[in-house]
């Protein structure tokens, strides 16, 4: 297999999404869509790349309804003015959507049967709500009620496994960890976020975008908007659970609801070094895997270990971690599992204070863990996310020296 490396690296920032009050959402005006298309001219452009030379583009999102249905992933490249010869596909791996692209795109080049390959992810939450998962007069996302058989089990057992909440607080019920733990987790993610935001390291990665506001007023949006510099545990205890009455999970201590986009180009080593790119680092192994959907928070263990044993390497080898925090108890079950220590996972923060716009956050974990290497001098990185419906998604790297 060929060796496959991170051309670049470009990615929106992310707006708070606010699906019951769609103007307060700074880029409420612009389609998911319409955000990855701004993305990708300049992607190219900052790696030295001809778009005529990208053999394959497929983005993920893992709601690919209504206004982002993308056409077999063909609406990015036509609004992007990208040349029709692109190809392109769409893949859905829920919160794994784009690191699932990786995915592709790296198997792809790794085989032969690409030099070049784009891959984006997007999700607007505000545009695109969840609440259109249930909702049967959309017409778009629907469950068959006979996916589980034993009536027990589909009374109770299914609806854990499509609320991401219920499924989180399962996780926590499986360990020692308290809601101290996990505020104290969320706490820390903001201090990161904001302390990476001073110093200008999300500056190298984020594209502002300038955007028409509520009022008609236009916005340059170049920074996370969830970002929480002043939060404090004293806050996060005042919380009150979301999911359960006597639950942990609360708007502290889960990742917000987002609207954002990301892209990367990936290329073969040998064609990199023959044009003079000079890569961010170069993929070592990819791993996925399926767990209980009742405990979809737990699919980061597995998918993780893979992508190591591809690597050839253990997870003390790993330099940083970046383990999404579509709930903070993710990050800290990974940790206790894989024996983690946690001043090397989420450096910059997590998802609690970034955001999670779900399509896009594979890709954002992915480039951001590049950087981290690179900002840090590390040698080897981990990057991982839980997917709704029980798996999980991961890719090792190395930096590239």
């Amino acid at each position: 297999m060929r060796e496959v490396v991170i051309a670049g690296y470009l990615r929106t920032a992310q707006s708070r999404a606010r699906p019951n009050d769609p103007s307060r959402d700074c880029f409420y005006k612009l389609r998911a869509d319409e955000l990855l298309a701004r993305l990708l001219p300049q992607l190219l452009k900052v790696s030295g790349v001809s778009p005529k030379e990208v053999d394959d583009f497929v983005v993920g999102s893992a709601f690919g309804v209504g206004e982002q249905w993308t056409y077999g992933g063909r609406n990015p490249i036509f609004l992007a003015n990208l040349p029709e010869t692109i190809p392109a596909k769409f893949v859905d791996q829920q919160c794994g959507s784009s690191m699932a692209a990786i995915h592709t795109g790296f198997l792809e080049i790794a085989g032969g049967a690409a030099d070049i390959v784009m891959v984006g992810g997007m999700e607007h939450m505000t545009r695109v709500p969840m609440s259109l998962l249930n909702d049967r007069e959309q017409g778009s996302v629907s469950f068959n009620p006979h996916l589980f058989e034993d009536e027990a089990y589909r009374q109770w057992e299914m609806n854990i496994a499509t609320n991401m909440g219920l499924t989180a607080e399962k996780l926590l019920s499986m360990t020692d960890l308290t809601r101290h733990h996990l505020d104290s987790w969320g706490v820390r993610s903001h201090r990161l976020a904001a302390q990476a935001e001073a110093a200008g390291f999300f500056s190298g990665e984020i594209m502002p975008v300038q955007v028409e506001q509520a009022d008609g007023t236009i916005m340059t949006v170049a920074r996370d908007q969830s970002v929480r510099p002043e939060a404090t545990l004293e806050d996060m205890a005042k919380l009150k659970p979301v999911f359960s009455e006597n639950g942990s999970m609360t708007a502290g201590n889960s990742s917000p609801l987002n609207a954002g986009a990301s892209a990367m180009l990936l290329v073969a080593k040998e064609t990199a070094e023959a044009r003079g790119i000079k890569p961010l680092a170069v993929i070592r192994g990819i791993g996925f895997a399926g767990v209980h959907p009742t405990i979809m928070g737990s699919g980061t263990v597995p998918s993780s270990l893979k992508a190591l044993r591809m690597a050839g390497i253990n997870a003390e080898d790993i330099d940083f971690w970046e383990i999404n925090e579509a709930f903070c108890i993710v990050a800290l079950y990974t940790i206790k599992k894989l024996g983690l220590d946690q001043d090397r996972v989420n450096v910059m923060g997590g998802g609690t204070a970034i955001g999670h716009a779900l399509g896009a956050t594979g890709i954002r974990l992915v480039g951001t863990l590049a950087r981290i290497l690179d900002w840090k001098q590390g040698r080897y990185g981990c990057a991982t996310a839980c997917c709704g419906g029980g798996q999980g998604v991961a890719v090792t790297i190395e930096r590239n020296v």
